[in-house]
Order: C-alpha cells, then sequence, then structure tokens
C-alpha cells in the first residue's frame, strides 16, 4: 500500500463527508470510489473514527493553511475579512457541499471524542484568524474581537447551510451582501 493510496482514501473520505458528514462515511463506499477493497482502508485507519479524525485534522490543517495563505497573499486586514466568505463559497461550488467542520458540528452529539475535539479546533483556527484581522484592522477593539469573530463564522456557516439546502448558491451571496450592508462583515 502507498502513500497515495492514504491520500485517495483522505480525498474521497472529504469528499463525502462534505456531502453527507461523518454519518456518511462508509468504508465500502470509499473502497469503490478509490478501486481497493475495503478491507484495505482499515490498513489505514482500523476504525471509521480513525478515519474520521484523520479527515477532520487534515481539513483543519489544510484551512489553517489556506488562511495563513490569504494573510500573506492580502496584507491589508480589511481585504481579507472581505475574501474570507469566498473560503465557504467555494465548497457550494463544488457539487453543493458543506464546509466539512460545518457539517461535523451539525453532527457533534454522535461524533467520537477524538473527531469532536478536531471539528472543535476548526472553529478555533478560523474563529482565530478571524479575530486577528478584525483587531489588525481597528474595525474593532481587541477585547471585542473574538465575540464578533464568533459571530462572522456563525453568519457564514448559517449562510453556507441556508444556500445548501437551497441548492442555491445566490443565497448566500445575498446572505453575504447583507452581512456587509449591516457591518458584520467589512463593505
Amino acid at each position: 500500500m502507498s502513500m497515495n493510496t492514504r491520500e485517495a482514501i483522505l480525498n474521497a473520505a472529504t469528499r463525502s463527508a462534505q456531502a453527507r458528514g461523518y454519518g456518511g462515511l462508509n468504508f465500502r463506499d470509499l473502497a469503490k470510489e478509490v478501486g481497493i477493497k475495503a478491507a484495505s482502508i482499515h490498513y489505514y485507519f482500523p476504525s471509521k473514527a480513525d478515519l474520521g479524525v484523520a479527515v477532520a485534522r487534515r481539513y483543519r490543517e489544510d484551512a489553517a493553511t489556506a488562511l495563513e495563505a490569504l494573510s500573506d497573499e492580502t496584507v491589508n486586514p480589511v481585504a481579507c475579512l472581505r475574501r474570507y466568505p469566498d473560503t465557504f463559497r467555494m465548497a457550494l461550488e463544488n457539487d453543493n457541499r458543506m464546509c466539512l467542520g460545518s457539517f461535523m458540528a451539525a453532527e457533534y452529539d454522535n461524533l467520537p471524542d477524538a473527531v469532536a475535539k478536531e471539528v472543535q479546533a476548526f472553529a478555533d483556527v478560523n474563529i482565530a484568524w478571524i479575530g486577528h484581522q478584525l483587531s489588525a484592522s481597528s474595525l474593532i477593539t481587541v477585547e471585542n474581537s473574538e465575540q464578533r469573530a464568533r459571530a462572522i463564522f456563525a453568519a457564514i456557516v448559517g449562510a453556507q447551510l441556508m444556500a445548501r439546502s437551497r441548492s442555491d448558491i445566490s443565497l448566500y451571496d445575498s446572505a453575504i451582501d447583507s452581512y456587509r450592508e449591516v457591518g458584520l462583515l467589512p463593505p
């Protein structure tokens, strides 16, 4: 078994979790998509929980890397905050999928503890990044940045959920525009 097989499993599992959540991770379906036997997945991931942790961890790490890249290429924190909703829009553009962290958060009560911790860490990474951008922008005081960051994160996740439930990305765009109009996000 190669590292490419492990990556193929993780990629397939990520797509599945974005479309169907943790509950939708099925070793047989993943094996069929990757072109291996279901038992082969157990070589890399002994249990569904192990697979869920690996998928959520990689998703969190990839998100952190993407946010760092956004900060590096867009030095102005206000401009970063303007572009932030695009990171969630991309999932909708990809076959009406959801942010994996958001989807799994909705399943929180049914997640193994290790998966739940990764899902929480995903939210924490996003909230910390938003809070840092808010503080650096002087749009809000440092004392209020975490509370505002949580509101922004929740609003964007909610907009994504609403758009996905209608298979209508324009609803996401409209919600983001309204957040800008009322001052939750910078115009």
